[in-house]
């Protein structure tokens, strides 16, 4: 037994090791006496409580505004094909929402590390003030006035998100380390939400009695209100680093870190065809001869089950691991892409639909924790969140105009569902190649440990 004079270790926060899901945690000793106090633990995190929820709530509202927002391009691709910009291809118009997808995802390279520099606050009264501003700025817009559209919703409103996309999703990282996944699971769900409810919205407000003009802003004064919400909810909990974040050493580490260099790519390929679904679907739908009831509908059921893939991702990332998530959704979406060459009568398109937004929802669901599980130093969370989605962001940027392309005048459409299944199925690679690595360095480490045992 150790005497009261025997200086024992206490442990605090969860070990430096690779636990089942591949996720590295940090250690902390301290030398302590039978008779002193315990320390305080700096880094001990509530795990709930009225400020950790309420940030998660705002947080679910930001990725409703935006991501549910900018997810739901497909009712502006269809509108504006038929009424609204008739001059233009299907690719040009694609432009506009891949590109708005573009921003959203790559301006983390400036929201990461100012995130990490203390300005969450800025960063998201600014990204909701812009996001307001851009979608009564688009109500403005004429018909066939492409540059008015593209500097509105393509440019803006992906710029106002991009600054709220990257903090609301790394501040729940200062409430909660053990429920982190599940809870960014439950953050990731509103943006699904948004992206049933939003189609349903605009459809019935662009091709109802108020027009575009009206009907834009309607939704842009919800999305103004929800957002004046959000902020009022999140709050920060950690003080920013003393030493701010080298952005550019961050990126020097980040790209000797092999795993984290083939999840980038692997994000980057996928998404070349992952947003060719959400895009096209309702379009695709119409063109079939399916019905303009159906087609309204179409995007509603592909995103109600990608509300229950999101939601249900979290919980089952705890029994498969996050990395092995992502490739079984990744592998599931690229071979329901191919399948959409089949897409021909209603109980097709609902089949599809539905498989597919449930795959997505999955992919979704573990984006954000794969990065987090990558990241041993929460203190760079916010720039290698930032590196990641800028390098997906260019994926997503390519990938819709290509389809558009693709498809052509005559509406073709097996081939751009050819070449989105085929595209995925190259990113999915990359992430069973990230999978392989993380597990030799799993038995590399779990070989040291042994070793040190042993002597």
């Amino acid at each position: 037994m150790a005497s009261e004079f025997d200086p024992q270790t206490l442990c605090t926060g969860a070990p430096f090791h690779e636990d089942e899901q591949g996720t590295k945690t940090l250690v902390e000793t301290y030398q302590v006496t039978e008779d002193s106090d315990p320390p305080s633990l700096p880094d001990e995190l509530p795990e709930g409580g009225l400020a950790a929820w309420a940030t998660a709530f705002g947080s679910f509202l930001v990725m409703f505004c935006g991501y549910g927002y900018a997810t739901s391009f497909g009712v502006y691709q269809d509108f504006y094909s038929q009424y609204y910009l008739t001059t233009k291809t299907s690719s040009d118009i694609s432009w506009i929402g891949s590109l708005n997808m573009f921003l959203l995802t790559s301006v983390g390279l400036i929201s990461g590390p100012l995130y990490d520099r203390g300005y969450f606050y800025h960063l998201v009264v600014v990204g909701s003030l812009l996001q307001s501003f851009s979608l009564f700025m688009l109500s403005l817009s004429k018909p066939d006035q492409y540059y008015q559209i593209f500097l509105s919703q393509g440019i803006c409103s992906g710029f106002a998100v991009g600054l709220l996309f990257v903090p609301s999703a790394a501040v729940i990282s200062h409430h909660f380390r053990r429920k982190r996944t599940v809870v960014l699971t439950f953050v990731a769900a509103g943006s699904s939400l948004g992206a049933t409810i939003h189609p349903i919205m605009l459809n019935y407000l662009l091709n109802g009695p108020l027009g575009f003009a009206n009907g834009v802003r309607a939704s842009a004064g919800l999305i103004s209100g929800l957002l004046l919400i959000a902020c009022l909810c999140m709050r920060t909990r950690l003080d920013s680093p003393t030493t701010p974040v080298n952005y550019f050493a961050v990126a020097k580490k980040s790209f000797r870190d092999l795993p984290f260099v083939f999840m980038v790519m692997g994000g980057f390929i996928f998404q070349i065809g992952f947003y060719y679904p959400m895009f096209f679907y309702q379009l695709d739908s119409l063109k079939h001869g399916l019905g303009v009831t159906f087609s309204f509908y179409s995007l509603v059921i592909l995103n109600v089950s990608n509300s229950v893939g999101r939601i249900m991702s979290g919980f089952i990332a705890a029994f498969t691991g996050v990395p092995n998530l992502t490739i079984v959704s990744s592998f599931s979406c690229a071979i329901i892409n191919l399948g959409l060459i089949g897409l021909s009568s209603l109980a097709s398109a609902i089949v599809l639909g539905v498989l597919y937004g449930y795959f997505a929802g999955l992919y979704i669901g573990t984006w954000i924790p794969l990065v987090a599980d990558l990241t041993p130093d929460l203190s760079e969370l916010g720039a290698r969140m930032g590196i990641c989605f800028a390098m997906s962001g260019l994926g997503s940027l390519i990938g819709t105009p290509i389809s558009g392309a693709l498809l052509t005048s005559n509406y073709t459409w097996w081939i751009p569902a050819l070449f989105s299944g085929v595209i995925s199925l190259v990113g999915n690679t990359m992430y069973i190649i990230m999978q392989l690595m993380l597990s030799r360095e799993r038995s590399k480490s779990h070989g040291a440990q042994l070793k040190v045992l042993e002597s």
